[in-house]
C-alpha cells in the first residue's frame, strides 16, 4: 500500500511538472497563425515591382504613334516583332499624314495627270502613296530585314550636335544596325524601297511605268527617308517638350 501511494505521488508530480510546458506549447500553437512570418513581412514592406507587359499588345503600345520605328530597347527584334513594326509603320501618323500631304501636293502640281482632279483624283493619289508605303514596310522592315538579320529600327543619338544628327540621319539611309549589334549596308531598307516602286508599276499611270520613272520614284523615296530620319533625331525631345506643356494634351 505504501509502495502504491509512493508511485501515485511520483506520477502526480511528473504530470504537474509537465502541464506548464504543454500549456505553453498549446498557446504557441494557437498564436503561430497570427504571428507574421518573414515572408509576410517581406511582402508588406517590399515595394511592388511594375509588371512588364511582354505581350504583343504591350510591344505595340510602347512604340511611338508617330514614328513606331524609334527604338525603345537595345535588344534585337524577332521576325514576328519586325512584322508588327511594319504594320505599325504603315498605319502610323507620319505615314498616313505624309500620304495625305503628298497626295494634296501632287494634285496641286497635277502630278500623275491621268489620275485626274477632284475627290477621285485625290483618292487615287492617296491610295497609290499608301500602297507604296505598305510595300516598303512589308518588304524592307519585315521580309528583307528578317532574312538579312538587320534591325529596321531607328536609334537616335542622345545629346548630339546639329552636325552629328545630320550626319547620322544621312548615314542611317545606307548603314543599318544588325541583330547581333553590329552594322552593315542597309540592303533591307534600300531593297524595300526599290521593290515597292517596282510593284507600284502595276497601278501607277502607264506613262510612269518605265525603268527611268521607277528609279526616279525610288530616289525621291530615299531622299524623303533622309529628311524623315532628321526629324526622328529630334522627335523624342519635341515630344517631351509638348508633353510637359501645361494645359495641352499630346
Amino acid at each position: 500500500m505504501k509502495l502504491s501511494l509512493a508511485k501515485l505521488a511520483l506520477l502526480s508530480m511528473v504530470m504537474t511538472a509537465g502541464l506548464p510546458s504543454v500549456a505553453q506549447t498549446s498557446a504557441s500553437s494557437r498564436e503561430l497563425p497570427d504571428a507574421p512570418s518573414a515572408r509576410q513581412q517581406t511582402e508588406r514592406t517590399a515595394p511592388a515591382e511594375p509588371v512588364k507587359d511582354e505581350s504583343s499588345l504591350g510591344l505595340l503600345v510602347k512604340r511611338s504613334r508617330v514614328f513606331p520605328d524609334l527604338a525603345t530597347s537595345k535588344g534585337p527584334l524577332t521576325s514576328g516583332e519586325k512584322f508588327k513594326l511594319s504594320v505599325n509603320n504603315t498605319l502610323s501618323i507620319a505615314s498616313v499624314g505624309g500620304s495625305l500631304l503628298g497626295a494634296g501636293l501632287s494634285q496641286a502640281m497635277d502630278s500623275y495627270p491621268d489620275y485626274g482632279q477632284g475627290a477621285e483624283g485625290f483618292g487615287k493619289r492617296f491610295g497609290s502613296s499608301m500602297g507604296r508605303s505598305a510595300s516598303r514596310q512589308f518588304f524592307g522592315t519585315y521580309i528583307f530585314a528578317s532574312v538579312l538579320h538587320q534591325d529596321p529600327r531607328y536609334f537616335p543619338i542622345k545629346d548630339a550636335t546639329l552636325k552629328q544628327s545630320f550626319v547620322h540621319a544621312l548615314r542611317r539611309v545606307v548603314i543599318t544596325p544588325t541583330d547581333d549589334g553590329g552594322h552593315a549596308p542597309n540592303y533591307s531598307g534600300l531593297l524595300g524601297i526599290l521593290t515597292a516602286e517596282t510593284l507600284a508599276n502595276a497601278y501607277v499611270p502607264d506613262d510612269d511605268r518605265t525603268a527611268g520613272k521607277t528609279f526616279k520614284r525610288a530616289g525621291k523615296s530615299i531622299a524623303l527617308r533622309a529628311g524623315t530620319n532628321m526629324l526622328k533625331e529630334y522627335w523624342p525631345t519635341i515630344f517631351k517638350r509638348l508633353r510637359n506643356k501645361p494645359a495641352q494634351q499630346n
